[in-house]
């Protein structure tokens, strides 16, 4: 096969492997480095230092593996039917978890099918060329790859947006030295005027120019952040225990939502709709044992524990929510401590 009939069944072979698009571009990031770089400068990555760390080889693909010149990128739709997230947060005795963490683990998914892919690419060529498949795992700038490509655009709220699909999909890359031909998508950014994911963010985390002040936002603070959790921030998060969907769920290019039936998304053990004194009294071993394999051992048993706290700790004043928090305080991780006796204090009436 020639390098243009290789592209153009690339698509065909992406799909039957479950992604709902698929692209491909060039390495050149030069337009994208100022506003990285200006992101960073205000400290908007929080305690992320990785961030600043290979940041050359986040705008030169080919420094990470030698040789590359065509990056093909994918995504693939994650939210399954019947797990609409609004019902669950509008319910404070319910736990909401990311939509996207409900099943199995994103990374382990996509990287599995990316390297179908490579291989079946590598099987109709030259086997001397090389491939190497990522899904949010290296020092890799994957959404301007993707807008790059002419999988969507870049969002005010940071997400890759889509004008047929939205933005509930993850996203994965090929890097390859095989000069294929790049993808000409036409794509124009459809945000317009519309501020409604700034609007609706819960703790006013989205700042203009599509950037993001992670100290601010209930993902980061959630998952990516090991530390107490700020008490201004806490009446924010409501019933958020691992991550947030708001963004999403308010952008008009989410209606309808677009759901898949990909069987390794699929909700495990009621995570889409939890009681969050059930899990809040999960032992570490629990904790383990139910989140083995998911997207949710991101965070340790401490953070876990520290976030339902404070969703509890927003929700209903009732006496079983706070007998759970108590007897809960002994043996308690240190960094759920504060949390937990902060939520005492709320359902207590003793805080504001």
């Amino acid at each position: 096969m020639t390098l243009e009939q290789i592209a153009e069944s690339i698509e065909d072979w992406a799909k039957n492997l479950g992604f709902q698009d698929i692209a491909i571009t060039d390495i050149d990031l030069t337009a994208y480095e100022p506003h990285f770089l200006d992101w960073l400068a205000k400290g908007f990555n929080g305690s992320m230092g990785y961030l600043n760390r290979n940041i050359e080889k986040r705008f030169h693909p080919d420094q990470l593996l030698d040789g590359t010149c065509r990056v093909i990128t994918a995504r693939m739709d994650y939210l399954q039917e019947n797990c609409e997230p609004t019902e669950v947060l509008l319910d404070p005795s319910r736990g909401y978890v990311a939509r996207y963490a409900l099943g199995r683990d994103y990374h382990k998914v996509l990287r599995s099918r990316l390297a179908k892919l490579a291989k079946k690419i590598d099987s109709e060529i030259n086997p001397a060329s090389t491939y190497r498949a990522f899904t949010d795992s290296a020092p890799i700038l994957e959404k301007p790859l993707s807008e790059k490509a002419g999988l969507g655009w870049i969002g005010k709220n940071s997400l890759l947006l889509n004008k047929e699909s939205g933005s509930w999909f993850v996203l994965g890359e090929i890097f390859t030295n095989l000069p294929l031909p790049i993808t000409r998508k036409q794509i124009t950014n459809e945000c317009g005027q519309c501020q409604a994911c700034i609007n609706n963010c819960p703790t006013g985390a989205i700042i203009e120019n599509k950037q993001i002040d992670a100290r601010k936002c209930i993902s980061y603070l959630t998952i990516e952040s090991k530390e107490a959790i700020p008490e201004d921030l806490r009446p924010a998060i409501g019933n958020r225990i691992f991550g947030c969907d708001d963004c999403q769920i308010y952008c008009p290019w989410n209606r309808p939502t677009q759901t898949t039936r990909e069987p390794d998304f699929m909700p495990r053990h009621g995570l889409q709709n939890p009681d969050l004194i059930n899990l809040f009294n999960w032992s570490e071993e629990t904790f383990l044992q139910n989140t083995e394999g998911t997207a949710l051992r991101r965070i340790n048993y401490s953070q876990w524990k520290r976030n339902l706290a404070i969703a509890i700790g927003n929700g209903a004043r009732n006496q079983a929510s706070i007998n759970a928090l108590t007897n809960g305080l002994n043996g308690a991780p240190e960094l759920a401590k504060e949390h937990i006796k902060w939520a005492i204090e709320k359902l207590e009436g003793q805080l504001d």
